[in-house]
């Protein structure tokens, strides 16, 4: 697979390629400093912010789509960012046909998500501050994806960590809100690390971080040097992306705003890793130990997301369990490598509309329910939220995957991938894939018919279900709009789109199985999956948890990782820092503290030998005289030899 590094200058229109991250990043800016005299307006102007830049985005995507398929790249260097010895980094960008694609999502799904916030957070005293804090955030995702090399993906990586952790603790009186804030951003510093240890090695070894002068080199590197430079660089994907084993701190994340939700966790934050394992396509198919370990990490995240969210009654929870499973689809896509890589693209922006669109959906549930999220109390509203329904409803056929929406176009595709691998791993992953689907359907039907059918099961006397406002359910229907048809679109357009970056299409390895069988296994596993969901749950659920079987305790208790995390690290690191603050109060500072007490208690001692009298000094004169005489004397005598 031969891949274009080499990336035009912009000219014409796309010379203003600046302005899609100027544009949010002055409106945060005008929304944080103005304080309270923005409160009336500021929300609109958050809107108006994200809108424009989806407007711009779109002029800009069109001006390069007339261009030719070896000419579609864009690249304007603004300054000198870094100029140290041999390091040399340009504050640039670059809009292609990747990062395009990607900022068409995160501005035109975050203008829906704006314009709905706007309506969530319409009592929040806070709300202009929130619609800062999400305009900064998607300033931050769009450096990172327009970035037209590893520092500036970095910029913009740690710009969305802690845009992210101001959102996810947005309401941060709540303690668990801002425990999910510092998780979040803790967590995710592990993997920025590796990212940036990796941008190290990167221009320790190859003497720059431009994409296209990385990417033209990598033939140079030795194999063990690809693999370390991949493993950094997909540490820190697992960490952004929530994938095993960096994956505990997105569902925690549901403690922010549903927007929150909405936005960062299932359209544009949870996707940087994707984007960044798919920008890096040179550095990850140079190896083929590297790809293996992507793959594993999808197939094995993919799993523990579908059964974890099978156990939750939390509405949004399951769907953040359902987050971290898809994306281990994604991750799986770009692990198999050559068309995968496309195909992992059209499952992200898929899943960008439908998750948004049940994100929100559990939003307008709460808004409805008094911002109730158990499942097991809510049922019946089918009746009382029609709009709702029917939104979720096509966000839940979307991600099961029933055709023609737009799931059945973008993960079956991947799991046929999967199984057309190549060697003996083919069964091991695509089985994984289609299980996982068969899984999908089933906690995902649990979600819909718990919530929208069976008997009303409601235990609070403040709970009267009604439809959200006209502002939360037109973006519902938009999103929904795409559920339904996005995927079909984009997988007629999207692989020829992205050619450019990822290389011509070499051919296939011979499948295990033929495609039309493992469509027809896909569909069964899915009706079985939400079959059985549906006889289970259509008479309701019990209100208190029941007695459970071994697998279901363990999914209950996410599978134990967090248990596993507070052995592995969080215990031993409290106990290492409290032996180090003792060490440390004891030993350094005890020395030091000791020697100034002994020098102290010492020249104190000596101080009193000065009284001020004269026959006190003539004493002591007298003294040291006879002693040096008696010296002299007993050396004369040889007594002291």
């Amino acid at each position: 697979m031969e891949q274009t590094v080499e990336f035009a200058p912009a000219s014409g229109v796309l010379s203003g390629i600046w302005l899609l991250v100027a544009i949010p990043l002055a409106s945060a800016a005008i929304l944080l400093l103005l304080g309270k005299r923005a409160d009336k307006w500021g929300h609109w102007l958050g809107v108006l912010a994200v809108a424009a830049t989806f407007v711009l985005g779109l002029i800009f995507f069109l001006d390069l789509r007339g261009l030719d398929a070896e000419a579609r790249s864009a690249q304007v260097s603004l300054w000198d960012f870094i100029a140290v010895g041999n390091l040399h980094v340009d504050f640039g960008l670059l809009f292609d046909p990747l990062a395009g694609v990607f900022v068409l999502l995160i501005t035109g799904v975050g203008s829906l998500i704006h314009l709905y916030a706007v309506g969530y957070m319409e009592h929040d005293p806070g709300r202009r501050k929130f619609f800062g804090y999400f305009n900064l955030f998607v300033a931050a995702m769009l450096l990172l994806v327009l970035g037209n090399n590893y520092v500036m993906l970095y910029f913009g990586w740690e710009g969305v960590g802690l845009a992210s952790y101001l959102l996810i603790s947005f309401w941060y009186t709540r303690p668990s809100a801002a425990t999910a804030g510092k998780k979040a951003f803790l967590m995710n510093r592990v993997g920025d690390a590796g990212l940036a240890i990796g941008i190290f090695v990167m221009f320790a070894t190859l003497g720059t971080t431009q994409y296209d002068e990385v990417f033209g080199n990598v033939s140079a590197l030795s194999s063990t040097t690809v693999l370390i430079l991949g493993l950094l660089l997909l540490l820190g994907a697992a960490g952004k992306s929530g994938q095993f084993p960096l994956h505990a701190w997105l569902p925690d994340a549901m403690e922010g705003p549903t927007p929150v939700s909405a936005l960062i966790h299932a359209a544009t934050m949870v996707t940087a890793g994707v984007y960044l394992i798919a920008r890096s396509n040179a550095i990850f198919t140079a190896n083929t130990v590297l790809q293996t370990v992507v793959v594993s990490v999808g197939a094995l995240t993919l799993l523990m997301g579908c059964i974890i969210g099978a156990a939750k009654d939390d509405i949004k929870r399951v769907l953040a369990w359902s987050t971290v499973s898809q994306i281990g689809y994604m991750f799986l896509g770009v692990g198999l490598g050559g068309g995968a890589y496309a195909l992992a693209i059209i499952h992200l922006l898929a899943h960008g509309f439908f998750k948004a669109n049940m994100f929100l959906g559990a939003g307008s549930v709460m808004h409805g329910m008094h911002d109730q999220v158990d499942i097991r109390r809510f049922g019946g509203l089918r009746k009382y939220m029609k709009w709702t329904w029917l939104t979720f409803m096509m966000g839940w056929l979307a991600i099961i995957g029933i055709p023609p929406l737009s799931g059945y176009f973008s993960k079956e595709p991947i799991i046929a991938a999967a199984f057309e691998r190549g060697d003996w791993t083919s069964w091991l992953y695509g089985m994984a894939a289609l299980l996982g689907a068969g899984l999908t359907a089933f906690y995902m039907t649990r979600l819909f018919v718990l919530t929208f059918h069976g008997p009303e099961r409601y235990t609070e006397d403040n709970q009267h279900p009604h439809e959200s406002p006209f502002i939360m359910t037109v973006p519902l229907m938009l999103l929904a709009l795409g559920s339904i048809g996005a995927g079909w679109l984009m997988s007629t357009s999207v692989p020829d789109w992205l050619e450019p970056v990822f290389g011509a299409e070499e051919g296939h390895h011979e499948a295990v199985l033929s495609h039309t069988l493992i469509t027809i296994l896909s569909l069964v596993v899915t009706v079985l999956g939400a079959g059985l969901a549906w006889a289970m749950f259509r008479r309701g659920t019990a209100l208190a948890p029941q007695p459970a079987g071994v697998v279901v305790t363990a999914a209950r208790r996410n599978l134990y990782t967090d248990a596993i995390n507070e052995a592995v690290f969080e215990r031993p690191g409290i106990y290492l820092t409290r032996a180090l603050v003792f060490l440390d109060n004891k030993g350094i500072d005890g020395l030091v503290n000791g020697i100034a007490a002994g020098i102290g208690g010492t020249s104190g001692r000596l101080r009193r030998l000065q009284t001020g009298f004269v026959r006190s000094y003539a004493l002591s004169m007298l003294t040291g005289a006879v002693l040096v005489v008696g010296a002299f004397l007993a050396i004369q005598l040889g007594w002291l030899a």
